[in-house]
């Protein structure tokens, strides 16, 4: 488990991320409210909501749109 949550927030590169630990914290979020207002019937403001998910959204682009860095061998040597 201790592995699969490492892996979970590294972007490409295998360096850890705050874009994916941010991603995934607002995912726990919008997650809880969402059963907080179908099972405990607890409001949450419809524009908070969709703030979480735009954010959640944006995480996602920004991985899609990343690239892998690519080191060349004539730099390291240098």
């Amino acid at each position: 488990m201790k592995a699969f949550l490492q892996q979970l927030f590294k972007d490409k590169n295998g360096n850890f991320s705050l874009r994916e630990f941010a991603t995934a914290l607002f995912l726990l979020v919008v997650t809880v409210s969402w059963a907080a207002e179908q099972f405990f019937h607890l409001h949450m403001p419809e524009y908070m909501f969709y703030t979480f998910a735009t954010m959640i959204g944006t995480g996602c682009f920004g991985y899609s749109i990343e690239r892998k860095t690519i080191k060349n061998e004539k730099d390291e040597n240098q």
